[in-house]
């Protein structure tokens, strides 16, 4: 059956119609998904930066892995000020992550897979105030999933010394200099060479039996 000319008009203007409600519900969709993002905050200190940024940075649902330095009372600090162990400052990483791709008590949970948490005096060879672990929570509760976190792990048995490891507030944080950010991919061979030669690799290795 062969459609007349005004048939013909009516039957173009519900395909277009039809085409135009697809595409708009497909745009809807993509702008719920949008919609539906959380993005929240967690910082970690974890000894040395640079190891604990590569391993966050990776992670599906982290949107940004930022070194630098918090806890202390030295506005704007530098690498060199922070190294004299005298700003109160760690060593840490900000994480700014999408909460419903990956929970904040998962983020925990592999943090402490990075650290020797019974470590008092820094991490493996870097020692000082600087090098100690700290979690940083930004609300009652990040604090309250750190501090159930760390009581199972001081129950589980993994360790035979007390976990020493802090559960503090988050503070003014302070982005390291440029050259410290994405250490591990702009300097990959110096950056396995310290993670070797620092004693970290082969720590998490023989503790968690997997390692990064």
């Amino acid at each position: 059956m062969f459609l007349n000319k005004k048939n013909l008009i009516v039957f173009l203007i519900l395909i277009t119609f039809i085409f135009s409600f697809v595409a708009n519900g497909e745009s809807t969709k993509g702008e719920t998904k949008m919609e539906k993002e959380v993005l929240e905050k967690v910082t970690f200190a974890g000894g040395c930066f640079w190891c604990i940024e590569s391993v966050f940075d990776e992670l599906e649902g982290v949107k940004e892995a930022v070194s630098g330095y918090t806890g202390g009372k030295t506005k704007n600090p530098t690498y060199a000020e922070v190294c004299t162990g005298k700003t109160g400052h760690y060593e840490a990483v900000q994480v700014t992550f999408d909460s419903t791709n990956i929970t904040y008590k998962e983020l925990v949970e592999i943090f402490w897979q990075q650290i020797d948490p019974t470590d008092p005096t820094g991490q493996f060879a870097d020692k000082g105030s600087q090098y100690k672990t700290a979690i940083f929570y930004h609300n009652e509760k990040q604090k309250n999933i750190a501090e159930e976190s760390k009581k199972a792990l001081e129950k589980s048995g993994k360790f035979d010394k007390p976990i020493v490891t802090e559960i503090k507030k988050a503070s003014a944080f302070y982005p390291a200099e440029d050259y410290h950010q994405n250490y591990y991919k702009t300097c990959p061979i110096r950056y396995q060479n310290y993670k070797i030669g620092s004693g970290r690799e082969s720590f998490l290795k023989r503790v968690w039996e997997k390692v990064k």
